[in-house]
């Protein structure tokens, strides 16, 4: 959510920031804001000169009493019950005119960064760098769940029966192979000094209203039933939220979290869910990066969070690229935003793995995560989060990458010590 003080003085600004994310259906919401906020200030306006004549009267009425004046009195006391009803009717419209006011700020997206390329949707985002060296070796490399069928890893079908599609279990070596991921990438992200954190798994609609747009919501979160509490689409929901209505001490930023958590998603409006297949699923499991930190820190640890996914991902012998979020295809919170894309060699293409993304302080305006600096001045921190690594979509990549000819799986120096010292699996 923006700054009302850039609606004020700089409308244009706002204006220009939403033809560039291709959303001119939401222009006329500029003047509306600026229209139910004049409107609000003049309703609160009079209503402090009300509460001035108020105090004013009320005091006169003592004096009156005290010298016998009790006409008088009675007089003032009804002008001053008057003044009340007024009040009570202007307090009324000023807590309509600013939800009108919130309303219409919640969904004006916040203002990207000016290195954001412009583009309509994700097939104008832009590749910025290659990390190892894509290869398509000289064997044909089948399908994913095929590869977990033969290891008899996966089982799709009795998933469609208790769960429907878009669920799955996991079995043997695939299973371990999953967890053995998620834990290598806690162990990583330790090592960079970010604290472990497991968060709670539910939250209530006030904090989703804080970390995520309306239009995201309710393509993504699933409700628990007569109940103010969502599942979460992803850690950052609940580790972002931690921080609701928090003031933190400047020598106590920048806070470098990592957690695991189980994530939910409807994917609402998405490509679909596969009915064969673990790529867009409404369950899986991720290691995620938060940053909570001063205004001016944010795009250093913007650099830092994606930069640890890749080093993750190098680890393990996967070849990655980054790209770098068009305007359109940025979430309306978001300032800046770069996927990490894995090579698929079945494919011979990239596919996302991983996203990171800069909030600037449109999170904390919301949430109200505050700091308050040396100088005792308080300000809003800027929030960021990042994909460490989200199985089992991880494992598409992880399989075909090491995969060997005869059909067995390599497990790469860095992960055995988590799959009890196995080389390969087969």
């Amino acid at each position: 959510m923006l700054d009302i003080a850039l609606l004020r003085n700089d409308p244009d600004k706002v204006r220009e920031n939403i033809r560039k994310k291709f959303q001119d259906q939401k222009l006329p919401l500029v003047d509306e804001v600026i229209a139910f906020d004049r409107a609000y200030r003049d309703a609160q306006q009079q209503a402090d000169s009300l509460r001035n004549q108020r105090k004013t009267l009320s005091k006169q009425i003592g004096g009156l009493i005290g010298k016998g004046q009790k006409e008088e009195a009675e007089a003032v006391k009804a002008k001053v019950a008057e003044i009340a009803q007024e009040l009570e009717d202007l307090e009324k419209k000023e807590e309509e005119l600013q939800a009108e006011v919130k309303k219409r700020m919640m969904v004006i997206p916040n203002i990207i960064d000016p290195s954001v390329p412009i583009g309509k949707d994700d097939s104008e985002n832009v590749e910025i760098e290659r990390f190892g060296e894509p290869v398509v070796p000289d064997f044909e490399i089948p399908y994913h769940v095929d590869i977990m069928e033969r290891l008899n890893g996966i089982d799709l079908d009795a998933a469609r029966k208790t769960s429907g599609n878009g669920f799955y279990y996991l079995l043997g070596d695939i299973a371990r192979l999953h967890s053995a991921i998620l834990s290598y990438s806690r162990d990583f992200m330790i090592d960079r000094g970010f604290t472990y954190v497991i968060p709670p798994f539910m939250i209530h609609g006030d904090v989703v209203n804080g970390v995520m747009s309306f239009a995201e919501m309710e393509n993504m979160m699933y409700k628990i039933e007569g109940e103010d509490l969502y599942l979460i689409g992803t850690s950052e929901h609940s580790m972002i939220g931690r921080f609701i209505d928090t003031i933190l001490e400047e020598d106590q930023l920048p806070k470098t979290l990592t957690s695991y958590s189980p994530c939910f998603r409807k994917e609402v409006g998405a490509h679909g869910i596969e009915e064969r297949g673990v790529y867009r699923i409404h369950q899986f499991e991720k290691q995620e990066m938060i940053v909570v930190c001063k205004p001016e820190e944010s795009p250093m640890w913007f650099d830092k969070l994606w930069q640890n996914t890749v080093d993750f991902f190098r680890t393990l012998d996967i070849p990655v690229r980054t790209l770098e979020c068009c305007s359109g295809d940025l979430a309306d919170l978001k300032v800046k935003s770069l996927d990490v894309e894995a090579w698929s060699p079945r494919q011979q293409k990239y596919f996302e793995v991983g996203s990171c993304s800069n909030l600037g302080d449109a999170q904390a305006r919301r949430l109200q995560i505050r700091v308050k600096g040396k100088d005792g001045k308080k300000y809003l921190a800027h929030t960021l989060n990042n994909t460490c690594v989200a199985p089992p979509r991880m494992l598409i990549a992880f399989l075909e990458n090491n995969l060997l000819p005869d059909g067995r799986v390599k497990i790469p120096e860095a992960l055995r010590m988590y799959m009890g010292g196995k080389e390969v699996i087969g």
